[in-house]
């Protein structure tokens, strides 16, 4: 597939880019590598493979979701900034 220079300009006006004239041959090179690269990543032979998720097959361990007691709470706490009612004080988000 080929990327044209129109294709470039349309994509950069989509994304809200100021493309400099110099700018769109470089975009239009890299997109075309990306591109080919895809292209040739499509066409990998994968007949007769397994299907793995990872060299050791790993996968999800789940836990119960439960509260446990931490009964050390200063060394839970020693390296908070602020601290207040045995908890972690942090500034608010909102």
């Amino acid at each position: 597939m080929q990327v044209s220079r129109e294709e470039i300009l349309h994509i950069a006006n989509l994304a809200s880019l100021n493309l400099e004239e110099n700018e769109v041959e470089k975009y239009l090179t890299n997109l075309q590598e990306i591109l080919n690269f895809a292209n040739i990543v499509n066409n990998a032979k994968v007949e007769g493979l397994d299907v793995t998720i990872g060299e050791k097959e790993a996968k999800n361990k789940f836990r119960k979701d439960e509260v446990k007691r931490f009964e050390d709470i200063e060394a839970l706490l020693q390296n908070a900034e602020e601290k207040e009612q045995n908890m972690f004080k942090i500034p608010k988000v909102l």
